[in-house]
This record gives C-alpha cells, structure tokens and sequence, in this order.
C-alpha cells in the first residue's frame, strides 16, 4: 500500500501540526497508510504541546516531487557481472531489453552493457581467451561434469585440428590451456600430463581410465558435451564472463531521488535509451528505459489547515492530492479527479478532525486529544476568537475529558511557551507566521505574532519596518502586514510595509495610521484581517 503523506502549510502552527498528527491517527486505524510531515521549523508554542503530550514531531517533508523511484520503471533489472554472455544475451531477450546493468556480488554498479555491445565484442573481440567459471562453460556447452577442481577457469583456447604427431612434435602445451578434443587418447595423454586447464571432450568422446587417474593427480578438469569440435569452438566464447566484454566507457547513471524533470532534461541531451539506476551507496536498483516511462506513481498527499498552492509544499502540482480538510476559504487547489473535501467554518481544523473521529467511531487516545486541544486552543486564542463556534466548544469540552485537564490553565501555559520571543531574531519572529494571498494577480501577505510583551517588539520598530519592507521588495508583493497580536489585550498592534499605507488608512477611516496602531478585538486573520484586505485590494 503506498505511503499518504499528510501535512499543513509551510509556516506550521499548532493547528497544522497536530491536524496532521491527528488525522493521520485516524486514517491509519482505517486501515491507511499514512505519515504526519511538516514543510518548515516548528513554533515555540507547537514545540511545547508536543513536548506536554510526549509526541513526537513529524519530520520535514522537503517537497512531493515526481523522482525516479515514483515511476514504473525496470526494477531490480540487472546480472551478476559472472553472468555468461549466452546467459545476458538470453535475459535480454526474454526482457525485451536492448541494455542491462551489472553488479557485484554486493549489488553494486559495475558497468552497463548492451546488445550492440555484445555484438561489436564478439566480432572484433578476442575469441581465443576464456575468463569465466566451470558451471557457465557447463551451461553453455549443455556438457556433463567429468572432473572439476576450479571454480573459475581462465586459459586460452585450442580446438585440436592437427595431426596428433603435429600437435606432439610442435605446440607445447601450458597450464593455462583449454583444449577441445574428442576421442583422441594421444592428445588427451598429453594434455592430462602436461597438467592444462580444461579438457572439453566434444562429440561425446571417451577418455581412459589410466589418463583419467593422471587427471585427477594433475588436478586438469574435464567437462564432456556431445556437440561437435566446430559446434563447440563456435559457442565457448559465449560461456565468458560478461564482464569481460563491459564498455570501458562509463554508462550515465542516475540516482533514485533524482527528479523526473531534471532527468527528463539532462537525458534529452544524451540521447541514449538505457539508464542504470543507482541507490545509497553505489547499489543497483534497475534500469530505465526512455521509451517506457509514461507510468508513474505520483506521490499521494492529504492537505490540512490550507488549500492554497502558494502555502503548501514545492511540487504540489506532480504529486495525486487525495484529500482536504481546512477551515480557510476555498483557495486555489485543483485536482484531475474526484477527492474528499472537507471544509467547515468553524475555528479550528482539529475541530473539523474531532467530527471525523466521532463519524467514524475512533476513539480518541490521550495524546491525540491532547494535540487536538491544543489545535482548537491555539487557532481559537482559547475560545475568544470570533472564529470560534459551538461546534469548536463541544470539541473543546470533550477532548479536555479525555486529557483530564483545565483547559483554561493549560491555555495559558501553552501561550505564554508560544509567544516568548527569547532567543529568537527579528526574521524569524516576522516568518515564522507569515502567509500569502492573492486577489487576481495581487498578491500580499500577512505575518501574524502572538506575545503577552508588545513593549520588546516596539522597541525594535524600525528592525521590524525594514523587515517587512524588505519582504514586500524582495517578492514582489504589494504589501505586507505584520500583526502583534496580545491575548491578554484580545487585540493586535499593525505594523505595515510602504505600499500598504493607502490600504491601511481606507481600512481604519484615518487620515494617518501610525505603525504600530492598536486595534481592540483584532485578533482572526482569516475572519477579521484578510477578507477586509480582499475586500480593499486592487
């Protein structure tokens, strides 16, 4: 079963975070596959509820992309590079390949050869050597074993044509000599005595008790195949090794992670049609072929808290989305096929999550509603948002039953964990929260900081100022809106970049806006801050 990755936005908060966590729960006791994964660093806040409730944190997705382990290519396609050459040829063919890469006896990459290869070999190669082990010779020649005392046999070859006196009287046999012979119990005398490799009685031929006895003293193996002296000298050279005739040049190989786009790209200029793919250290996976590779397995993907393409993660578009819940408005996520679509105005996407628990008669361990809690508390600023519903309030009643705690208390503690700006830049406090929206083709942002000291943000106004004005330069926004939000107050100070400051006094019906401004009961951007922006932009 394929893996579903489940995750939220790419300035993970609390929200998105445990949605992902939650659902994923769920899911997997439905009988899915699926893994919790986050597209950024996590919040204070988020880290302290996962601490709380002893979770661990999910692990960085770092994109969806289409890469060569996603399609259907030749898996687990390759030989031993001790395969015989008759035995490649005959893989290949039963393949419906023209290439295949070799290994090692570890499985990793030595080398690609071809059927074009083969052919070229075999014409100008060497046809006299033979570096190869006793079962391929006996594989090919069909033979019987007679005697064997090598495993591997390396010599040169020798099909016996001449007179016997010849061969006597002229050619001085060596230990590395192979000889094809038949029933020729001279020769065979000399040649056991001479101590050679291999003997390869053709025809079926006999060999004498006396020469075999001499035989097994010199350690010379045998093997006997009833084919013919020219059948034989015609199709030895095929028992070889086919290392042996492995293309010095080194073929491209590809990683498995390496992106369907990139290699589309880089392969366009090569122009080959076999490609070996390689894993972690240097092992073979298989072989692509680029006239088979319309199939792909895309990556499958369950979006929460977002369905917007700017907030989710890089390759969205090549990866098969599934299934959305969100409590946003409908963003600019589409999909080739039907999928669930889960989207309720309520304060929290762990609220829409608790329905699906109770729908599908899950129950709900501690942990889960722990994370849960925490969720709907944090997007809700403890129930006082104006996001907030009864359906977030029956939520939050039974997950605080189940976890055994004073919400109210544990609010106040997840909070103020959340907003201490100790030991954090002025960058990471202004990104950490920061999404994007777009109206026709405007596009803006909105940083949201949650903090019980506004008085420390203040006194580094102008750092913050440049920030933000650099961030709207930098990616071409109209404007940007930092916003302090203070729980405590139930309101939020405004900071805004330069190309906001007509927008800002429209919204606020003032001639001036001073940065900083306090609004009282500011505190939901997706319900206060950005439909007013929507509403003005243009």
């Amino acid at each position: 079963m394929d893996k579903i990755y489940i995750f939220g936005h790419q300035k993970p908060d609390t929200d998105s975070v445990t949605s992902a966590i939650s659902l994923s729960y769920l899911k997997n006791k439905l009988g899915m596959n699926t893994e919790p994964r986050v597209l950024g660093d996590l919040s204070n806040e988020t880290k302290f509820v996962l601490n709380y409730f002893h979770v661990k944190a999910p692990q960085l997705l770092d994109d969806v992309k289409l890469q060569l382990k996603d399609l259907n290519y030749h898996k687990d396609y390759f030989l031993d590079e001790c395969t015989s050459i008759k035995d490649t040829y005959d893989y290949m063919t039963e393949k419906s390949i023209t290439g295949v890469p070799l290994v090692d006896q570890k499985q990793k990459f030595v080398g690609l050869i071809t059927v074009k290869g083969i052919i070229n070999s075999l014409i100008r190669g060497d046809i006299d050597t033979l570096e190869t082990s006793y079962e391929n010779i006996l594989n090919v020649l069909e033979g019987e074993e007679v005697l064997k005392f090598d495993s591997e046999i390396y010599g040169t070859i020798m099909a016996v044509a001449y007179r016997s006196t010849t061969i006597l009287n002229t050619i001085q046999l060596k230990r590395d000599d192979i000889l094809i012979v038949g029933d020729r119990h001279s020769i065979i005398e000399y040649a056991v005595e001479s101590g050679v490799k291999l003997i390869i009685l053709v025809g079926n031929g006999s060999i004498k008790e006396e020469h075999l006895e001499i035989a097994k003293k010199n350690h010379v193996n045998i093997i006997r195949t009833e084919k013919s002296t020219f059948h034989t000298a015609k199709i030895i050279g095929l028992s070889n090794y086919i290392r042996t005739l492995n293309e010095n040049i080194r073929p491209f190989t590809f990683n498995e992670d390496y992106y369907y786009d990139d290699f589309l790209t880089k392969t366009s200029k090569l122009k080959h049609n076999n490609y070996p793919i390689i894993g972690k250290n240097n092992i073979c996976k298989g072989l692509i072929r680029i006239t088979e590779i319309a199939e792909k397995n895309r990556k499958k993907v369950i979006l929460v808290d977002h369905n917007e393409v700017e907030q989710s993660v890089e390759g969205l578009d090549e990866a098969e989305i599934i299934e959305v819940v969100d409590h946003h408005k409908v963003g600019s996520i589409s999909t080739s096929n039907p999928i669930d679509f889960r989207i309720m105005t309520v304060g929290c996407t762990n609220t829409i999550i608790h329905k699906l628990y109770q729908e599908n008669h899950i129950e709900i361990p501690r942990e889960i509603a722990g994370l849960m809690l925490s969720g709907i508390l944090s997007d809700t600023t403890a129930l006082t948002s104006p996001t907030t519903t009864d359906l977030d309030q029956e939520a939050v009643e039974n997950l605080a039953k189940i976890v055994g705690i004073d919400y109210n208390e544990y609010a106040l503690e997840m909070f103020k964990a959340g907003t201490s700006l100790k030991g954090r830049t002025e960058e990471e406090i202004v990104t950490t929260d920061i999404k994007v929206f777009q109206k026709d083709d405007i596009k803006f942002a909105v940083s949201q900081v949650f903090t019980l000291n506004f008085e420390e943000i203040l006194e580094n106004k102008e750092k913050y100022l440049e920030i933000i004005n650099q961030i709207s330069n930098d990616k071409e926004y109209r404007f940007v809106l930092l916003i302090i939000t203070d729980i405590i107050k139930n309101g939020s100070y405004v900071f805004y970049s330069k190309g906001a400051t007509e927008l800002i006094e429209t919204v606020f019906e003032l001639d001036h806006v001073p940065q900083g401004h306090y609004v009282d009961g500011w505190v939901s951007r997706k319900k206060q801050i950005v439909p007013v922006l929507m509403d003005l932009t243009h």
